[in-house]
């Protein structure tokens, strides 16, 4: 099917002007409307205005431009019916077999705070989804393009063959296409059934919740290899998210690397020194911060040397030699840092499967979590939360020194990101103990215990992170026998004041949070 008109009308115009002198040289005919006609003219192309080519000049400030026969019996009709031909020859209706149009920007238009419902609405596309849809469905007939980066691939299928695109390439650029508009209905949907009526605030949940993921890769396997995976990218990552990754090496990352990296990843970057997280089946197993990430990675490592086999390896540092070195001689699945030296590379490139990404550390998260449940979808707003010591509330008699205090933040944002039940011994920038994920706090508290004395660890004056409240005094009587002095916890329950009591008689310091971090 060779290319002889085009349409085109765009509103993101990166590359446009290009790709028009392509066609053009090409000996394609090209229509256009608006800003993008006077874009194209004013680079010296021959371009034909959409309402010259109709007749019916543009309306209702440019509302109704593309909406009229002329242009869509140009797209829709098939070519190969010979009674659709017939009906074009007799209208005097050429046919339009190229279609290059993306959308008014809706989605970035209410990113902005101070976009009003008004200027939403003025942002949604008609005649647009409506050109794409109809050459979309065409394909056979007609090529659409609505995605800047396929404009070389558009032009070297047409060089290639004398100006046609093989079916192939259009039904690709089609399916594509579907895609594009899906995505912009949904971004309105979502938008839309948030509002709290036509002059309410926005809420958080949309009534109709759309969700637009492109893949980024096919797994070998999910969890378990009798489970089939693919990994889903975000139509717009949040910054610094693992989506953004760059593999620098090793094994293509399985289904369970990516959700463990991905928990490694969001837990170093909540530190602002100098950081090292090693995680293992989505709890992190030692962290540490400390001056260098060599020194980091010593402290976190020492922390549970068992568990640390074959775990994810998270820095918040540029990896340097001396990092990459200490590394390399554990077995490890994944390593992630900011960027690497040069050295750090060639030695680490020693051990080939290794998987090694690079990722910016930026604050940014995704706007929702997500969990499936039979039948639904759990969605909550992401657990961004990381207290203050001005936010502190002292609960004891006895007052947490300056070392205490901070120990206790650090110890605070790694209970975060373990699963609760969760408790986390630290000292000095660094943990001794996690027990996470049991039916009891007590068990965690035990758990925690018996690590650090199996890594040869002393908890004697440590301090101590515990997710959520202690429903009794049993798990604060465990980690204080274990060498605990100073406690951080939410704070909350029906026994606080047993607890506290509990505390007080053992002369340790308690502050609660007032927040809790259960991570199921």
């Amino acid at each position: 099917m060779s290319i002889k008109q085009a349409l085109i009308s765009v509103s993101d115009k990166t590359g446009i002007v290009e790709l028009a002198q392509e066609l053009h040289q090409l000996g394609v005919a090209l229509l256009s409307t608006g800003g993008t006609a006077k874009l194209l003219k004013d680079a010296g192309l021959a371009v034909t205005e959409v309402g010259d080519y109709t007749g019916f000049p543009e309306m209702l400030d440019g509302r109704v431009k593309t909406l009229h026969p002329k242009i869509h019996a140009g797209i829709l009709a098939r070519k190969d019916l010979p009674e659709h031909i017939s009906a074009l020859e007799e209208a005097a209706i050429p046919a339009i077999d190229l279609v290059v149009v993306n959308l008014y920007p809706f989605s970035q238009t209410i990113a902005r705070p101070e976009c009003t419902l008004e200027e939403a609405i003025e942002n949604i596309d008609i005649g647009g989804p409506t050109m794409v849809r109809a050459a979309a469905k065409n394909y056979k007939s007609v090529a659409v393009v609505t995605d800047p980066e396929d404009y070389s691939a558009l032009l070297g299928e047409m060089k290639s063959a004398s100006g046609a695109v093989r079916q192939e390439f259009r039904f690709r650029l089609a399916c594509k296409a579907f895609s594009h508009t899906a995505a912009y209905d949904s971004a309105i949907s979502n938008y839309l059934t948030s509002m709290d009526g036509e002059n309410g605030e926005r809420q958080n949940f949309p009534q109709r919740l759309n969700l637009n993921f492109s893949i980024a890769q096919h797994l070998r396997y999910g969890e378990n290899p009798h489970q089939q995976a693919a990994f889903y990218r975000d139509q717009a990552p949040a910054p610094g998210s693992l989506a953004s990754y760059t593999q620098l090496q090793g094994k293509e990352l399985s289904y369970n690397n990516i959700a463990d990296a991905d928990a490694a990843w969001e837990c170093v970057k909540t530190f602002d020194l100098p950081a090292c997280v090693i995680l293992k089946h989505a709890n992190p197993c030692g962290v540490a911060v400390a001056d260098t990430p060599l020194a980091a990675y010593k402290l976190a490592f020492a922390t549970d040397p068992t568990s640390a086999f074959g775990g994810i390896i998270a820095f918040n540092r540029t990896l340097d030699a001396a990092a990459a070195e200490a590394v390399i001689k554990q077995f490890v699945e994944v390593i992630i840092a900011p960027q690497l030296t040069d050295e750090a590379q060639q030695i680490l490139a020693g051990k080939a499967n290794v998987r090694v990404l690079t990722l910016p550390v930026e604050a940014g998260s995704n706007m929702f979590d997500f969990r499936r449940v039979g039948g639904g979808l759990l969605v909550q707003t992401p657990d961004n939360l990381n207290v203050t010591a001005a936010q502190l509330k002292v609960a004891t008699k006895v007052q947490p020194t300056a070392q205490q205090l901070e120990d206790l933040l650090f110890a605070w944002r790694v209970a975060k990101f373990v699963k609760s039940n969760a408790i986390v011994f630290c000292a000095n920038g660094q943990t001794l103990g996690v027990g996470a994920g049991q039916m009891s706090r007590v068990d965690s508290a035990r758990i925690a215990s018996i690590k650090a004395q199996n890594a040869g660890l002393s908890l004697d004056g440590s301090v101590v992170a515990s997710d959520a409240f202690f429903p009794f005094r049993d798990g604060l009587d465990v980690v204080v026998k274990a060498g605990a002095r100073a406690v951080i916890q939410p704070g909350g329950s029906v026994r606080d004041e047993e607890v506290i009591a509990a505390a007080d008689e053992q002369g340790v310091a308690m502050v609660v949070t007032g927040a809790r971090h259960f991570r199921h």
